[in-house]
């Protein structure tokens, strides 16, 4: 029964770490000569970083991931302190149920922000406030990231809600 608690604390945490990389992580679109993500536009020839602002077209789209993906960290940081709490609190037998809630809060979120970046990236890259051509990119690490955070969330969301307490 250790066993099983040790892996899902640490199924958690790496869901956790993998939403803070990529949210913060300046990964989202890489090309040959830049990197973006939703935060700035990095140029790896003159090493200068451009932060997204509200010049940008498509600059809500781009609010709207930020706000999905902090959402989804915060979310996957509560239901961990809610676990927390509530292997102490729950009487034997029952379910996890306020944790799973919480976790899937999280994966919507990041399904959301994903789903948004991924609808809107043409648009977003096309913007003529760029200081160089990030059109023809690929979506970088961060991005992926955010998918696989999406999947183990949506995972340990569907564990806790299965999960019972006992002894």
């Amino acid at each position: 029964m250790l066993i099983l608690l040790a892996f899902i604390i640490v199924f958690h945490i790496t869901s956790a770490a993998l939403l803070f990389i990529s949210t913060i992580d300046n990964a989202w679109w890489v090309g040959d000569n830049f990197s973006t993500d939703v935060w700035r536009m990095c140029s790896t020839n003159t090493s200068t970083c451009m932060a997204l602002t509200d010049q940008f077209r498509e600059y809500q789209s781009i609010q709207a991931v930020q706000a999905t993906m902090i959402l989804s960290t915060i979310f996957c940081c509560v239901a961990f302190l809610v676990f927390i709490l509530q292997l102490f609190r729950l009487k034997q037998g029952e379910r996890f149920v306020l944790t799973s809630i919480i976790q899937l809060l999280s994966c919507l979120c990041v399904m959301i922000a994903a789903s948004i970046y991924t609808d809107r990236h043409e648009e977003l890259h096309k913007s003529n406030e760029y200081s160089i051509d990030v059109s023809e990119g690929q979506y970088g690490y961060s991005f992926v990231l955010a998918w696989i955070a999406f999947a183990f969330t949506l995972i340990s969301g569907v564990m806790y809600l299965v999960l019972r307490k006992r002894k």
